[in-house]
């Protein structure tokens, strides 16, 4: 069996007071994916950076206190790859990926946007150059015998049935036809496949993040944007997929819930 986890924890440093250390301790993964670790490596507590029996990937954010992502795997990867192959990106601590025996594992933050601003700019120059990449990486692996895993704060729901109040959000980041439309070719055009809803194609939800404000989480008015996205292979061979969604409100470590994925694998 394979078991991989994804979670936005919105500042490592902060997550790791509240109870990231005590989860990652208990987890069953083999692969977990971090992402808005906000930090880099030598700003962590030593048993942050360098967790037990975990090897240890960290991609910061050249600006600092922003972004940042990484991969903790059991085994030693076997290669690492650090951005996609687009220059503005390289360096936005917003995607690596290793290579494992058979497989490659990704760690994505897809920049969240803001209608009306550069913000949403910034994430619309990035899903444009990041597509055609998830083709490529694809076919590439395909040649070589392997399958890939795309996991992350994708920061798009792709359905009504992916964000509790949809109606209210039809106009907001996140939500919006061009983003939901360019998610939908991830699936149909680049081939790969939401584990989640491959599973539980009805929904709704389950949801991966709620507000801190209000009652969100109390209401459970969330979005579901933490997503595994696989390749065809693997994907076949998922045999659950759960959202480890905190029994209540003050014992939350991140406004994120990891996504945690099992596979019948290899």
């Amino acid at each position: 069996m394979l078991t991989v986890s994804t979670v936005n924890v919105n500042g490592l440093r902060a997550a790791a007071k509240k109870g990231y250390l005590e989860w990652l301790a208990e987890t069953s993964a083999d692969v977990v994916c971090l992402q808005e670790v906000r930090a880099e490596p030598g700003q962590l507590p030593a048993e942050v950076r360098e967790p037990g029996d975990w090897h240890a990937t960290w991609v910061p954010c050249a600006d600092k206190g922003r972004n940042g992502v990484a991969v903790l795997s059991r085994q030693q990867p076997e290669s690492v790859q650090i951005g996609f192959n687009t220059p503005e990106f390289a360096d936005s601590g917003r995607y690596v990926q290793i290579d494992l025996a058979g497989l490659t594992v990704a760690s994505l933050y897809l920049p969240s946007g803001e209608v009306g601003t550069e913000r949403q700019e910034e994430k619309e120059r990035f899903m444009a150059a990041f597509l055609p990449y998830l083709g490529e990486l694809r076919g590439k692996a395909a040649a070589d015998g392997r399958e890939v895993l795309v996991c992350g704060d994708w920061n798009i729901a792709h359905q009504e049935i992916d964000l509790k109040n949809w109606r209210g959000n039809r106009k907001s980041a996140g939500f919006l036809p061009e983003e939901r439309a360019w998610l939908g070719r991830v699936f149909d055009e680049a081939g790969y496949v939401d584990v989640q809803r491959s599973l539980d194609p009805e929904g709704p939800g389950p949801y991966s993040w709620w507000s801190y404000r209000g009652k969100a989480f109390d209401n459970d008015t969330g979005w579901r944007i933490d997503l595994v996205c696989a390749t065809q292979g693997i994907a076949e061979q998922c045999t659950s997929v759960v959202v480890e969604r905190a029994e209540s409100y003050d014992k939350r470590w991140s406004d994120h819930a990891p996504v945690t994925a099992t596979f019948d694998w290899p």
